[in-house]
């Protein structure tokens, strides 16, 4: 017999786990899920009780294979995927495709990639729990089971290639209602009151808000309602109340996967599927080259707990001690409550050694053959998490508060100051607490007169709901219940990737698409797009992993109902590609009426006359309905059929410049980058291009098949100028594993990016 087998998901932790175990055990990469549910079909079989037809992922093949190979030959088999669901659900496919080869079989856990962490998992292995893979199974058939059904109906009533999902649908309709909330606000306007007052005595200032009139909260609607009160400002101002008290503000609890994904993306402006990217590194250890690994950084990064193991937190508050100040360690470590529906299955997220600071591990990986913005981004993160965790262990801020009230007639005045007293956790994490700085107040005392220095009004106007970013729609799907932690950057990236959504300034708007979308799936399953239905799914699910529930029932009361709301959509909802909205707006080209049609771009005018008259314009509509249409950008080239001037147009594969006379003239050019061909000689521009299968290039525009400029490249022209031969741009070369290169087109200049 052979050494014992270990089977992880990941290479690079495959290489660290190796690293720790020396020869003792032979360790393999699963590279992900091994089998699911096939592409080509739904899968499932709904009569026979949701059984679920699962096949074999076909990229995984010779994967399997190695492992089926060294399984038969291996003494004992240990599963360790992620220990999460969809880990469980990995091990468990993995045990069904190698029971035959082995009996010896178990399941670990590695919190931590350390070779601690990794010794605890070894020590405790434990039977595959049927409860957790069960619920990960129930979630993964609901999901096909809407998605396979919900996408073809959209396929045929709007167009093809869209997807609607239990989850993703439901997060998507928040994003729309968002933008109906902005679009229908109506700006209210309220003015601000203040006044500048000074000591007599030493004609030191501060700053005092008008709060109440009369004994009211004071209401400043107009500039009218400002004046008058202006005209009440004569006389005396004095000091009729002073509330001195202590205040403290707790430490933050350590990172759980939503909150880190927020401070990322507020912080840093991370999108969250990068935030996990990064964080599945820190956590996995990560390979410096040359057989180097750095020791997993931190524990694992998909988690709902604020949890922390005894061993951790002597660790922190000894490091706190020694290397910060024993006078922010509070008397008994900080316990944090647990959050409502929290499955806690696993520690918060934390270094897995505080010893190791954020300036000592940027050393470390800063020699690694990893690109220097990867660095900077691993920093980052890991300088978020271990600032968060040693904070968590530290003593509240401590801040002395001062409220002083100010009378003149029937107006009073409040102003409050607030003086840090004592650092605690602040000394170590300030991140949350930006806008808490120190306000200064003079020395007041009741009874005293002040002087009036001036008068401050401003006219406002409230503001309608911000946008969600990544950070405020995470934590909406959160406190919604909606999806899980370790969902949420795949929420976010398909419904951005899908065009339902567009970043405008970093915040999340929908598209035309998504608005559209989103209306018809609210009409025709109003189930699937509740929230309080979509968070009771997830609350199920948890309970088939607590086993208080069997997963076929939930397939069994969801399913059925479902189903008959897409036999009554078939018939019932609208079919965006028939559809046609009239209006009053005369053709240009022959005098008919245009229309509004639905497009694989949205919508769009058309002449009525259609197909004898093929005229269309671009439009939008503002707040009162009015329809305004949007005029082509006229450029200088010249179509090359007819010699009429091109114009700025948008198709599948981006932009490109056709004839202002279309549908009469089809002359079409690709869109001129602002670069000259680097080839001797050629006066022609760069352009971008696409392969047979997709895949950008960038060629001369004076290219041809029967000769003319043959110039291309793979690189991405980037505008910074060459220092040897000041060329006006430079060539991007990208790495996966080392810094990418700039690379002048003309002479031998090279650099690395950055």
């Amino acid at each position: 017999m052979s050494l014992p087998l270990i089977i992880v998901e990941s290479p690079t932790k495959a290489r660290s786990i190796s690293k720790y175990l020396s020869k003792q055990f032979k360790v393999l990469a699963s590279k992900g899920h091994v089998r699911d549910l096939p592409k080509s079909k739904m899968g499932v079989d709904i009569e026979n009780g949701f059984k679920p037809d699962y096949v074999v992922v076909k990229s995984k093949k010779k994967v399997i294979s190695q492992i089926k190979k060294s399984a038969k030959s291996a003494d004992f088999v240990y599963l360790a995927p992620d220990p999460d669901r969809e880990g469980e659900a990995i091990a468990w496919h993995l045990y069904e495709l190698i029971k035959s080869q082995n009996k010896n079989i178990k399941r670990v856990l590695f919190n931590e990639i350390t070779k601690k962490g990794v010794k605890r998992g070894l020590d405790s292995p434990r039977e595959l729990n049927k409860n957790l893979f069960e619920s990960q199974q129930a979630r993964r058939i609901v999901d096909r089971l809407v998605g396979y059904e919900l996408s073809p109906l959209l396929w045929k009533k709007v167009r093809r290639g869209l997807s609607a999902g239990r989850v993703q649908s439901v997060a998507l309709r928040l994003v729309v209602e968002r933008e109906e909330e902005i679009d229908k606000f109506d700006p209210v306007e309220y003015w601000l009151f203040s006044v500048d007052l000074s000591k007599k005595t030493s004609g030191e200032k501060f700053n005092a808000d008008l709060w109440k009139v009369k004994g009211k909260k004071a209401k400043l609607p107009d500039a009218k309602t400002v004046e008058e009160l202006k005209k009440q400002l004569d006389g005396e101002f004095k000091v009729i109340k002073i509330t001195k008290k202590e205040s403290k503000r707790n430490a933050p609890p350590p990172y759980i996967t939503s909150t880190l994904q927020q401070n990322a993306a507020s912080k840093y402006y991370f999108p969250a599927k990068k935030t996990m990217r990064l964080a599945q590194k820190l956590y996995e250890g990560i390979d410096l080259g040359k057989g180097n690994m750095v020791d997993g950084l931190i524990t694992y990064m998909r988690t709902d707990s604020t949890r922390v193991s005894k061993d951790a937190i002597v660790a922190v508050r000894d490091y706190i001690s020694s290397k910060v100040s024993s006078k922010y360690v509070p008397d008994k470590p900080n316990y944090f409550r647990k959050k409502k529906g929290a499955q806690d299955a696993h520690e918060a997220i934390r270094p897995t050694d505080v010893s190791r600071t954020p300036g000592e591990i940027s050393q470390i990986l800063s020699k690694s053959r990893l690109s220097q913005r990867e660095v900077s981004n691993l920093i980052k993160l890991y300088s978020l998490i271990w600032h968060r965790f040693v904070a968590s262990q530290m003593k509240p801020a401590v801040y002395d508060s001062t409220t002083v009230e100010i009378e003149r007639g029937d107006l009073l005045f409040r102003t409050k100051g607030q003086v840090l007293k004592f650092k605690g956790y602040t000394a170590i994490y300030d991140y949350d607490n930006k806008k808490s700085k120190d306000k200064f107040l003079p020395e007041l005392k009741k009874g005293e007169v002040v002087n009036l220095e001036n008068v401050n009004t401003e006219q406002k106007f409230t503001k309608p709901p911000a946008r969600y970013n990544e950070a405020s729609l995470i934590k909406e799907l959160e406190q919604k219940g909606i999806g899980r932690p370790s969902t949420y950057a795949n929420i976010i990236s398909t419904i951005t990737g899908r065009e339902y959504v567009e970043k405008i300034e970093r915040n999340f708007a929908p598209t035309e698409l998504g608005k559209v979308v989103t209306r018809l799936l609210i009409d025709s399953f109003p189930n699937i797009m509740d929230v309080e239905f979509t968070a009771e799914m997830e609350k199920k699910l948890d309970d088939v992993e607590r086993d208080k529930v069997h997963w076929k029932d939930i397939l069994n009361s969801f399913y059925h109902k479902f189903h008959e709301n897409i036999e009554k959509a078939e018939e019932s909802m609208p079919n965006l590609k028939t559809k046609i909205e009239e209006t009053d707006i005369d053709c240009d080209k022959c005098k008919a009426k245009m229309v509004i049609r639905w497009g694989r771009n949205g919508k769009f005018l058309a002449c009525s006359n259609y197909p004898e008259c093929k005229n269309t314009k671009e439009f939008k509509k503002d707040k009162d309905g009015n329809i305004k249409i949007i005029l082509p950008e006229k450029r200088e080239e010249k179509c090359p059929e007819c010699e009429a001037p091109m114009v700025l147009k948008k198709g599948k594969y981006g932009s490109f410049l056709g004839c202002s006379k279309y549908p009469d003239c089809k002359g079409t050019r690709p869109l001129l980058l602002p670069y000259d061909c680097p080839e001797k000689g050629c006066d022609g521009k760069l352009i971008e291009r696409r392969t047979r299968r997709g895949k950008k290039f960038y060629g001369c525009s004076k290219y041809s098949k029967d000769g003319g400029c043959q110039f291309s490249t793979w690189k991405t022209p980037v505008a910074e100028e060459c220092p040897a031969c000041h060329s006006k741009y430079l060539l991007k070369r990208v790495y996966k594993r080392k810094a990418n290169r700039l690379d002048c087109p003309i002479c031998d200049y090279s650099t690395k990016e950055g």
